[in-house]
């Protein structure tokens, strides 16, 4: 609309009419004053568009850290440092007594183990398994040094010997 307003000014400015061709120059001022107002209300509301976008991002991030802060706090209840403690106060007692327990066993097993008679029966059964297999063991437990090892006196044994 300016380009056709410049191009009648021209035509009325050729025609000599002087008072008309000032009405219409003033006409165009007008525009261009119109013009540049709605162009500064559009950069306004873009700039308020901006900002309301920045608002909400803000809202949002404030309602994500009130959500946050609400379940640390649940969580915080439910971490009781003193229910804590006592729950691994509680681990560790029974922890020891499982120890104990394990350790008391160990040794109950190692005594019936230990006892003279299982041992004369595991070693019986093994010379057993030794003579099945084609295996000496009386020539070379005679000719064995004899004497404590680890703490444990060592001697041959004259019936397994004798049944070879």
């Amino acid at each position: 609309s300016e380009k056709r307003l410049v191009a009648e000014i021209k035509r009325t400015a050729k025609t000599g009419n002087e008072a008309a061709t000032k009405i219409l120059a003033r006409q165009l001022i007008r525009l261009r004053q119109k013009i540049s107002t709605l162009q500064g209300s559009r950069a306004q509301i873009r700039g308020i568009a901006t900002h309301t976008q920045a608002m909400q991002a803000n809202t949002s991030v404030s309602a994500g850290m009130q959500s946050a802060s609400k379940a640390m706090g649940a969580m915080n209840k439910q971490m009781d440092p003193a229910k804590q403690m006592k729950v691994m106060q509680e681990f560790q007692k029974q922890s020891a007594q499982m120890d104990r327990t394990n350790e008391m066993m160990s040794d109950s097993i190692d005594n019936v183990l230990d006892d003279d008679q299982a041992e004369d029966e595991t070693e019986e059964l093994a010379n057993q398994v030794l003579d099945e297999i084609g295996v000496d063991v009386a020539s070379q437990l005679s000719s064995a040094p004899k004497g404590r090892i680890a703490g444990k006196k060592v001697q041959a044994d004259e019936r397994y010997a004798g049944s070879w």
